[in-house]
């Protein structure tokens, strides 16, 4: 089904898949939506990424995230917002991971230390997984955790990456 993110596959057959269920045209639908026009629908795309999302389709999860944290066309809500990436992180999506990873390392500035300590083993977990799909800035993104990390801290947040398995964490929404 990546065909229907190429441009050789009619809207309106990628619609009717749309309605019919298929997540990934789902997913086309809402991207088309989210970037064409002057004043894109946002509204409307993220109806479109909720169905995707809602059949475990990453990218619709990750992009329904952006669009909670941004407030757009859904009211801005960062719990939602984490809540989706997470979904995406953990579904093998490398932005979402990324992202992920990021934010758990703000977290572990504002945190005491032992919430800092595995929020930080989080935080380079995650960077370290998008990392090695290649995902720009992760390397060093873990680098940079790494820092404020103890050797046993890394180890154990090595351990952690290697057992990674997408889609094993169930994460609510």
């Amino acid at each position: 089904m990546d065909e229907l993110l190429s441009e050789r596959v009619p809207a309106e057959r990628t619609q009717t898949l749309a309605d019919a269920g298929n997540a990934e045209a789902q997913f086309s639908v809402g991207l088309r939506i989210a970037n064409e026009g002057e004043v894109p629908d946002y509204l409307q795309a993220a109806q479109w990424y909720l169905k995707a999302a809602d059949q475990s389709h990453p990218l619709a999860q990750f992009n329904l995230g952006l669009m909670y944290d941004r407030g757009q066309g859904v009211p801005h809500d960062p719990a939602l917002s984490m809540a989706w990436i997470g979904k995406a992180a953990n579904l093998g999506d490398a932005g979402a991971q990324y992202l992920l990873g990021m934010r758990q390392n703000r977290l572990s500035l504002a945190e005491t230390p032992e919430l800092a300590l595995e929020s930080r083993i989080e935080a380079y977990k995650w960077l370290r997984l998008a990392a090695a799909q290649g995902y720009r800035d992760s390397g060093a993104g873990c680098d940079l955790v790494a820092m404020g990390m103890t050797r046993e801290a890394v180890i154990e947040a090595n351990r952690r990456t290697d057992a990674f398995v997408a889609g094993s964490i169930p994460i609510s929404k």
